[in-house]
């Protein structure tokens, strides 16, 4: 039996912690696991801004597109002259968004106005939805000032995202496209309103 004296302690406790420096084994695992978390999560939050304002982007090119049909007269001397019509000329002309999801998910309002002052523009929401019985649809008619909005609720998945961006409920944005407009005088004979 070898006994150990304080001295041979000493060095093998040397030995041992000579070697600590170089020992980094598991390092490069822990540092990837405490920088890729946060990395990711900005990644995916990146991705979704992107995605929610080319979704925006979207329905405010498709609104535009189906109230120049309005302001034109074209849709008022059409057979789509109704709130179902309307919506589908809007969600026929969403690039990237399901014609079902639109169909489903969409709510558009569309009222005349006596003047552009007094135009409000309040979402419809009631809690933590669109309030379906606040909207309306009238066309108007020549030289009416027409104001088209169409709400679109956008489901963010990116938790990160949640506390800055909800504003219809948990996990739901609400993307919104305006638009506001004075109808062509499509009966007076070229003359302006």
């Amino acid at each position: 039996m070898t006994r150990s004296t304080p001295a041979s302690r000493i060095r093998f406790l040397r030995r041992d912690l000579r070697g600590l420096p170089s020992a980094r084994d598991g390092a490069t695992v822990v540092e990837f696991a405490v920088v890729s978390v946060p990395f990711l999560a900005l990644l995916f939050s990146i991705l979704e801004l992107g995605l929610m304002f080319m979704a925006s982007t979207t329905i405010e090119a498709s609104t535009v597109a189906a109230a120049r049909l309005i302001r034109t007269g074209q849709l008022q001397a059409g057979t789509n002259n109704s709130a179902d019509g309307f919506k589908t000329i809007v969600c026929n002309g969403m690039s990237w968004i399901s014609a079902s999801d639109c169909m489903a998910d969409m709510s558009l309002d569309v009222r005349t106005f006596p003047s552009f002052a007094q135009i409000n523009v309040t979402p419809p929401i009631s809690g933590d939805h669109i309030d379906t019985s606040q909207l309306t649809f009238d066309s108007g008619g020549s030289c009416d000032i027409v104001l088209v909005r169409a709400f679109y609720p956008w489901t963010l998945l990116t938790p990160v995202l949640e506390p800055g961006l909800p504003n219809l409920g948990p996990n739901q944005r609400l993307l919104t496209a305006t638009v506001a407009f004075r109808n062509e005088n499509w009966k007076g004979g070229g003359a302006s309103c």
